[in-house]
């Protein structure tokens, strides 16, 4: 009763911002994402009769956080198991940095505690019970370009692929322009999402703006993905910075990298940025400019460090545990 999963994290191009239902997290809105093949949480699990708690170890760390332990009670009942787990995840960046790395590491365990108890349910089956730990995790049960649906029930709220991850090869670059762990989770930043004057506004046109992401994604148009992907962050975070209280995610090499990205445009290196919810920051381009977009960041000294993404595949099963 032991399963190792690793699972890949997402960046978002239409984020998802504030829950209509906070229990079951369904989201306000739909949102799209691509799944990254360089950022993975790998996570072993086991079940056992002689363990008389839930025990959890996160990149090193013991923790007792209870979203866990309850999100393992969901995977039980449908086990119909009592049995307690013992739980070891790594993460391959920094956690809580603004990376995703709770839809990675909620897809990893969703995934290994189902084949540790030997649950035999759908990927859409997979994808709802993943959304109820982490919702941005639904969309990581997922390789390739991945939408999540909005929707007024827990049934009816999935993520399903849009496309194979062969369909684009676009380039996302990750830069770690800090390792500090962001002061107020996403999760709880979520229920603040009502405060802004300007949430209902961005709700009045999101899913115009799904549609047009979609079509833009079938046709790969480069030029107007980028061109949307930031005005969505950029509108993501009005919202976080106008509600009460304020999020103020980015930090000094937050915007240090936003202003390069707009200067190496107008020197005609086309990159665009995307940003989560924390100060890193994501740099999208095509591959036939990746290389001169890695000498560039090679050159910044507030960038601690970087990860080259492709498109991603969907979690595995893997031999290679952690205990």
């Amino acid at each position: 009763m032991k399963s190792t999963a690793v699972a890949y994290s997402n960046i978002a191009f239409i984020k998802y911002w504030g829950r209509k239902n906070e229990e079951l997290r369904l989201p306000t809105n739909g949102s799209i994402s691509m799944t990254l093949d360089n950022l993975y949480t790998t996570t072993t699990i086991e079940f056992s009769s002689n363990f008389k708690e839930d025990s959890f170890e996160i990149d090193g760390h013991k923790t007792n956080n209870p979203k866990l332990s309850k999100h393992l009670n969901r995977i039980r009942t449908l086990a119909k198991s009592n049995l307690k787990a013992k739980v070891v995840s790594k993460n391959n960046f920094p956690a809580s940095t603004g990376l995703s790395s709770s839809a990675s590491g909620f897809a990893a365990l969703t995934i290994a505690a189902c084949d540790a108890l030997d649950i035999k349910i759908s990927k859409k089956e997979m994808s709802i019970l993943s959304r109820q730990g982490s919702g941005s995790s639904c969309r990581s049960i997922y390789g390739g370009f991945v939408e999540w649906k909005d929707a007024d029930t827990s049934e009816e709220s999935y993520a399903e692929k849009l496309h194979n991850k062969d369909h684009w090869n676009l380039i996302d670059i990750v830069c770690v322009v800090s390792h500090e762990k962001k002061l107020i989770p996403t999760s709880e930043g979520q229920t603040y999402a009502r405060t802004s004057p300007f949430f209902e506004k961005r709700l009045s046109y999101i899913n115009s703006r799904i549609q047009d992401c979609k079509e833009i994604i079938k046709k790969k148009d480069f030029t107007k993905l980028g061109e949307l992907i930031e005005h969505e962050a950029l509108d993501l975070h009005c919202i976080m910075l106008s509600s009460t209280p304020a999020l103020i995610y980015w930090s000094t090499g937050t915007l240090k990298m936003m202003k390069l990205v707009q200067q190496w445009r107008q020197e005609g290196l086309e990159v665009y940025f995307t940003v989560n919810t924390g100060q890193n920051i994501h740099l999208i381009c095509e591959e036939k400019n990746k290389e001169k977009l890695i000498e560039k960041i090679k050159s910044l000294n507030f960038v601690n460090n970087y990860f080259i993404n492709n498109p991603g595949s969907s979690p595995k099963i893997t031999q290679e545990h952690l205990f």
